[in-house]
């Protein structure tokens, strides 16, 4: 973007090459009306996003056949219903996801992607070296978007390493304080495509991406986009920080009204100076300090908007008061009300209606939740902190705090983590089971700092690794032998779950039990 001053960063390249190009018959699919009928497309995935993947496509005419690594009773299950409707086959278990198959007796023309298929897995490798476009869920929505007689949604888009399902659910309720049909999609939970066939026709589409989405879409035009923040995350997953980083850049791409970043964080300003947009689209900054023009930003406790006004170097408008956020302001909470603002101002939303949606907005669980107070120790449940970028910003808020901690770490560092909190840590009690680096940090950083093994502690039993209700309870009774009054335990772990847990959730939800079971029993 050319009114911006531009800084000495490495140039911002995607390796995923835009793979559009060459052939007429995708070129031309560019509506739900376009022609799709009897298009052979091999659907990857029968999760959540794969499953309204083929349905829409089914719909709409293709040739269907879809394939998942996993063959058991949910996936079974599936698969019937899909065949029900018309999908040509379904293929399952680990063999169908090797190569492509052929769609009616002849190569696919197509593939559609799950988000969570790693670029080099074999059967997408096989795509590509067969010459096989692929797109995910995302770049399918965005193409199907536009249906005669129907009104076209705007979409606001928003990623980021952290904070994109509060926001997304924070911009989603500001939409609609402004009396605009909105929904929140993507990543958030409700996949794009299920919204664009519901019966109703919204207005605004506020959709989180994951860096995955981002990474298999190529046509995007969003009316306003952010980038919340960059860190070192999913590193294994794209083969690099930098890949990873790119992969972020591309939600910028094409960007019509406003390209919003994060003054705190200026790689998230050069992904915008270096971003193709829209003429006339402008960059948009928000910060937790006080607002230059054209940015949002806070001054005497006060959240302001400084961009979408006509005297922007004079003037700005009252937003909300930093204490309507909750469920506890913080640094990045602010960060995220300020973001969401930006986009709903982006989409016509008054700045009174922008503080109306702030302050009926109830935050998601498991984020910085707090669950119990109990003998003057707060108990708080940010188990959606899956990384260590996301732990800094809980951890930020309380002092002192007993930490509980640990998972997969997915290829992070958490040394600056554990460096920047050292001081305000009273123990640290471990869970999970890839924690080599975080031990390390921990006896580097903070030596004098108590390191409890969940698994280790004898006074409240013993549990198997795998089993992550038994590993908190004892990681809980742990943390109430060490916690004094004023203290706060957090559970931040700085790691995914999935090697004790379903998932976050589950991993909230037994430290949301554990905790009551300590209370009552206290009780």
């Amino acid at each position: 973007m050319a009114d911006l001053q531009r800084r000495n960063f490495p140039v911002i390249e995607s390796t995923n090459a835009n793979p559009v190009l060459g052939n007429a018959r995708l070129e031309e699919l560019t509506s739900w009306d376009a022609n799709w009928a009897g298009l052979r497309v091999l659907v990857v995935g029968i999760g959540v996003s794969g499953f309204a993947a083929a349905d829409t496509l089914i719909e709409l005419g293709a040739n269907v056949v879809v394939v998942d690594g996993k063959d058991t009773q949910e996936t079974q299950a599936k698969a019937e219903t899909l065949k029900i409707v018309g999908a040509t086959e379904v293929l399952l278990g680990p063999a169908a996801m090797t190569q492509v198959p052929k769609v009616n007796g002849d190569p696919a023309e197509l593939v559609v992607t799950s988000p969570g298929l790693r670029p080099d897995q074999a059967l997408l490798a096989d795509a590509r070296q067969r010459g096989v476009q692929i797109w995910g869920e995302v770049e399918l929505a965005w193409r199907i978007r536009q249906r005669a007689g129907r009104k076209t949604a705007d979409w606001v888009c928003i990623t980021g390493t952290n904070g994109k399902t509060t926001t997304v659910q924070m911009t989603e309720t500001m939409l609609q304080a402004g009396g605009l049909k909105a929904i929140a999609v993507g990543n958030v939970g409700t996949p794009i495509l299920d919204a664009l066939r519901d019966p109703v026709e919204y207005d605004v589409l506020a959709v989180e991406l994951s860096s995955f989405q981002l990474h298999w879409q190529y046509s995007l035009s969003p009316l306003a986009a952010v980038c919340l923040n960059v860190a070192e995350d999913h590193v294994d997953w794209h083969g690099g920080f930098h890949e990873y980083m790119a992969d972020k850049a591309r939600v910028y791409q094409n960007c019509q009204v406003a390209a919003v970043y994060n003054v705190a964080d200026q790689r998230t300003l050069h992904m915008v100076e270096e971003a193709d947009v829209v003429e006339g689209c402008r960059a948009i900054g928000f910060t937790a300090g006080h607002p230059e023009p054209s940015m949002l930003g806070v001054v005497d406790d006060l959240l302001v908007d400084r961009a979408f006004l006509d005297d922007r170097r004079n003037h700005a408008f009252e937003l909300a008061s930093v204490t309507d956020l909750k469920p506890v302001p913080t640094v990045h909470g602010v960060a995220n009300a300020l973001a969401a603002a930006a986009l709903a101002r982006a989409a016509g939303v008054s700045a009174e209606d922008v503080g109306h949606g702030l302050r009926s907005f109830e935050p998601g669980a498991h984020r910085i939740q707090p669950v119990a107070k109990t003998h003057g120790v707060v108990w708080i449940n940010d188990s959606k902190a899956t990384n260590p970028h996301a732990a800094n910003a809980s951890m930020s808020a309380f002092d002192p705090v007993v930490w509980i901690a640990g998972g997969l770490a997915k290829g992070t560092d958490s040394h600056d983590l554990v460096a920047q909190h050292a001081h305000r840590l009273r123990a640290v009690v471990l869970i999970g089971t890839d924690n080599a680096n975080l031990v390390d940090a921990l006896t580097r950083h903070a030596p004098d700092v108590p390191v409890i093994g969940a698994l280790q502690t004898d006074s409240a039993g013993s549990a198997a690794p795998e089993d992550g209700d038994a590993v908190m309870r004892l990681a809980v009774n742990a943390a109430l032998a060490v916690a004094q009054d004023g203290d706060t335990v957090l559970l931040a772990p700085a790691a995914a779950s999935m090697d004790q847990f379903k998932d976050y959730a589950h991993r909230g939800d037994a430290f949301t039990q554990s905790v009551a079971d300590v209370v009552e029993r206290l009780s």
